[in-house]
């Protein structure tokens, strides 16, 4: 059954509950739409492709709208009656910003999947106008970053003033084509880590160590993740650096790698590898993503040497962003969050990701 058309927040703004996935017709977008309908909800399905979303939408017995992110103002006239938008059109690098613009302006709260800390930090910079239109933006509410940022957020409140904190994650899955456009973006523009409270560039497999996982010590590097973003504003450490377990792939080919993938500035080598990553790439199927598990591991430290680690299973990525990135909305949706940016461990608590079956953490003693 659906839920009544309108809820009173906690703030006591009254409001329609209706809300949108834009880019429905993604690998991930499709497995949202399809486990909210699942559960009851008609969530509105939109993407810019009319051919992909109609079909959808009449399947699932929701309604569709069809538009391209454009002008603030333009695409805002697509929001009208909704109170958010889960956005999972990526790569969030083109679409983050012209859909948080335009969710502002339409004074509709606004979540996406994106593991991309650009798009982070630009939402960040746009706290103070979102909060006082009463809009919450929570970026990263899938497996980029919720697991990662609420291990952050429990390391942190372990060790008070911690001032370095390393995170890493191991899991093995098969890409979705968006996944795979984003992360060839990301080769693109080299590594990045926070370094005194700023994000500084470095290359790509700056540092390579081994991570003490649970199930086994995993050789990894570190990548630009989203965290380097989202784990200061959650924690204010000011030092962070993500690694990511890749077994088989030698660090050194990946920096060449990167100084490669900058030809990709060039709009024909990058129409070529979009098309490359179409073909090869489709995601897991579901049996991989029911199977499927991923590992994380956290370490904070400060300047006099005390340390706490921790580890993470979650269940695959995919199937995870899935069911993270529905409960976040639902709860937005209820008045779950403030208004202004967040986090998702600084908007529903360090433990949501507990929240999840197949989830188990634990302290390194």
């Amino acid at each position: 059954m659906d839920r009544m058309n309108a809820v009173t927040t906690s703030y006591g703004v009254m409001s329609t509950n209706r809300w949108m996935i834009y880019g429905a017709n993604g690998y991930t977008g499709r497995l949202i739409a399809r486990e909210a309908v699942g559960r009851g909800e008609r969530p509105v399905l939109a993407g810019r492709s009319r051919g992909k979303i109609e079909p959808l939408a009449r399947e699932l017995g929701c309604e569709s709208r069809v538009f391209k992110l454009r002008r603030a103002q333009q695409t805002a006239s697509h929001l009208e009656g909704l109170a958010a938008v889960l956005h999972c059109a990526g790569p969030f690098s083109a679409t983050g910003v012209p859909m948080i613009e335009a969710c502002l302006a339409a004074r509709v709260h606004y979540l996406d999947i994106t593991g991309e800390l650009d798009v982070i930090e630009a939402a960040a910079e746009r706290h103070g106008r979102a909060r006082a239109a009463g809009v919450g933006l929570i970026p990263a509410v899938g497996f980029d970053v919720v697991p990662s940022d609420c291990l952050a957020a429990m390391l942190a409140r372990r060790l008070p003033g911690a001032t370095h904190l390393e995170l890493a994650f191991f899991g093995q899955m098969r890409l979705s084509p968006g996944t795979a456009k984003t992360m060839l973006e990301k080769l693109a523009q080299g590594g990045r880590v926070r370094k005194d409270g700023k994000i500084t560039r470095v290359p790509f497999a700056w540092k390579v160590r081994e991570i003490p996982f649970r199930h086994g010590a995993q050789r990894a590097m570190t990548i630009p993740w989203g965290d380097v973003a989202t784990a200061y504003h959650t924690t204010g450490i000011p030092n962070v650096e993500v690694y990511s377990a890749m077994p088989g792939i030698d660090p050194q080919k990946i920096r060449y790698a990167e100084k490669a993938a900058r030809l990709l500035r060039f709009w024909p080598l990058r129409a070529l590898a979009r098309r490359a990553i179409r073909r090869r790439f489709r995601g897991p199927s579901d049996e991989e993503r029911r199977l499927g598990r991923a590992e994380f591991w956290g370490r904070a430290s400060d300047d006099a040497g005390r340390a706490v680690e921790a580890t993470l299973d979650t269940p695959e990525g995919y199937r995870l962003t899935v069911a993270t990135a529905l409960a976040a909305t639902l709860r937005v949706l209820a008045g779950g969050a403030p208004p202004g940016f967040s986090t998702p461990a600084a908007a529903f608590g360090e433990e949501f990701i507990l929240e999840f079956d197949g989830t188990d953490f634990e302290w390194r003693e």
